[in-house]
């Protein structure tokens, strides 16, 4: 189903994963990745996005550590490998290339002028950074980590923005969701899901704390938000 494109930078090249609906023009959803890199979860993601009308792409943003991450959480050594890719990885260099993807996708003759991001664990952040520095239509962050250090940014959000927020979050202590719901719930532009007794990466299929219930529930919740801001 997908199809890999070229997205250049002042930086060099990366490549994106693109699947594409069954009608064109259609609004856009940039997919953020986890730290497995564009794997096939990611992948899965990106074409779940494009059944349901949008044309979807994934950007490889571990480019400038190593090209072409594609691990699982499967084993020790590949959660090993993501840690270090994730303590290795320029946050900022990360939302210019969201931002530059933004700015591709834009000009594809698929897109319809509309673009969101939705962004995982690490693309959780990264999909709020985007929220505040890029100029997407709408974002939605499952799980960010880091948010907590960074609420202050809110301040320059000028577009909808959806979170989903694990009680259980391991990655993602009680006294961090504390900060991230004080400084951000009654936001006019930001809509906070909370979903009790789930950990992290409760929507990742066959991941360890995937819970199906309140995965089709944020997916229904992260679906309709994108057809009010995008359609």
């Amino acid at each position: 189903m997908g199809e890999r494109i070229t997205i250049t930078t002042e930086d060099g090249a990366f490549s994106a994963y693109v699947a594409r609906p069954d009608r064109s023009p259609a609004p856009a959803v940039v997919v953020i990745q986890e730290i497995f890199g564009v794997n096939q979860v990611m992948r899965d993601v990106t074409d779940g996005l494009a059944g349901q009308g949008f044309l979807a792409v994934c950007p490889d943003l571990f480019w400038r550590i190593e090209p072409g991450i594609d691990i699982t959480d499967k084993s020790e050594a590949e959660w090993k490998r993501a840690f270090e890719l994730f303590n290795a990885f320029d946050v900022d260099a990360g939302v210019k290339d969201i931002a530059a993807t933004i700015d591709a996708v834009r000009k594809d003759p698929g897109c319809n002028g509309k673009v969101g991001v939705v962004g995982f664990c690490l693309g959780g952040l990264l999909a709020f950074l985007a929220a505040t520095r890029t100029d997407t239509d709408a974002a939605v962050a499952y799980y960010g980590v880091g948010i907590d250090a960074r609420v202050a940014e809110a301040d320059k959000l000028a577009e909808p923005l959806m979170l989903h927020i694990a009680e259980e979050d391991q990655f993602v202590p009680k006294a961090a969701q504390e900060i991230i719901l004080q400084a951000l719930k009654n936001h006019p532009q930001i809509e906070v899901h909370t979903y009790p007794g789930r950990d992290h990466a409760f929507a990742r299929a066959g991941g360890e704390h995937y819970d199906a219930a309140d995965a089709q529930l944020a997916g229904g919740r992260s679906l309709a938000f994108f057809q009010k801001h995008l359609g």
